[in-house]
C-alpha cells in the first residue's frame, strides 16, 4: 500500500503540536526536527500575506535524496516510505543537499540538551530511537511506533485542528483533487506524494 498525506493549510493555526509531538515521540536530539512548521511571506507590499507551512518528509515517488546516497544508506521501503539504514551512513549529508524540502537532519552528536551529560528521557528515546552521531535522521511517519510495523504519525494525533490526514495514497489523492490541493515545489522533479489545501 502506497501512503499520502494532506494538510490543509485554512485549519492550520501553526501552534506547533505536531512538531512538539514528533520530538517527545521520536526523542530527537537538538537541532533535529523531524516536524516542523515554516512561517513565509508571500507577495509584494503592500499585498502580502503570510503562509504557515507544516514541514515533514514529503513521501516522494521519486526521492531525489536516495538517488544521492552514495551508500544505499537512504532506500524506499515496500510502502514507499524514505527510511535511513543508520549502519550504513556515513554522514556525507549528500541527502540533505538533495532534499528540496529541507526534511532531514544531520545528527551531529548525541549530546542533549543540557550538555553531554543526559538525562533519563534522552539516554531512552536515543537509543530506541537510532540517533546515531555523525549519521543522517527524518521523518519515518512513525513506524517504529505501532505494533505491525506500519507508519502511525503522531503529528496527525496531536493535531487539535485536524488540519493532517494520513492514509492511502489513492484516497489522498482523490480528496486534494476534489478541494485543489496541490504539492510543494512540483518543480523540483520528486513528484511528492504531501498534498496541501489552499489557505
Amino acid at each position: 500500500m502506497a501512503y499520502g498525506f494532506l494538510i490543509d493549510l485554512k485549519k492550520c493555526v501553526g501552534c506547533h503540536g505536531c512538531s512538539v509531538a514528533c520530538k517527545a515521540a521520536n526523542g530527537t536530539p537538538v537541532g533535529v526536527t523531524r516536524s516542523k512548521v515554516l512561517r513565509e511571506f508571500e507577495g509584494t507590499y503592500p499585498n502580502t500575506k503570510r503562509v504557515i507551512r507544516p514541514v515533514l518528509c514529503m513521501l516522494c515517488s521519486k526521492p531525489s535524496c536516495v538517488e544521492a546516497c552514495p551508500t544505499g544508506a537512504s532506500f524506499v521501503n515496500d510502502e514507499g516510505i524514505v527510511q535511513i539504514n543508520k549502519q550504513e551512513c556515513i554522514g556525507c549529508q549528500t541527502c540533505m543537499s538533495a532534499c528540496p524540502y529541507g526534511a532531514r537532519y544531520y545528527v551531529e552528536n548525541d549530546d542533549g540538551y543540557f550538555g553531554a551529560e543526559l538525562n533519563d528521557y534522552e539516554e531512552l528515546a536515543y537509543d530506541a530511537n537510532g540517533m546515531v552521531p555523525g549519521t543522517v535522521d527524518k521523518c519515518d511517519f512513525c513506524i517504529g511506533h505501532s505494533e505491525d510495523g506500519k507508519p502511525d504519525p503522531v503529528c496527525v494525533k496531536a493535531c487539535m485542528t485536524e488540519a493532517r490526514v494520513f492514509g492511502d495514497l489513492a484516497e489522498i489523492q482523490a480528496l486534494a483533487q476534489e478541494r485543489g490541493g496541490e504539492v510543494w515545489m512540483p518543480d523540483a522533479g520528486t513528484e511528492p506524494n504531501v498534498y496541501y489545501l489552499p489557505a
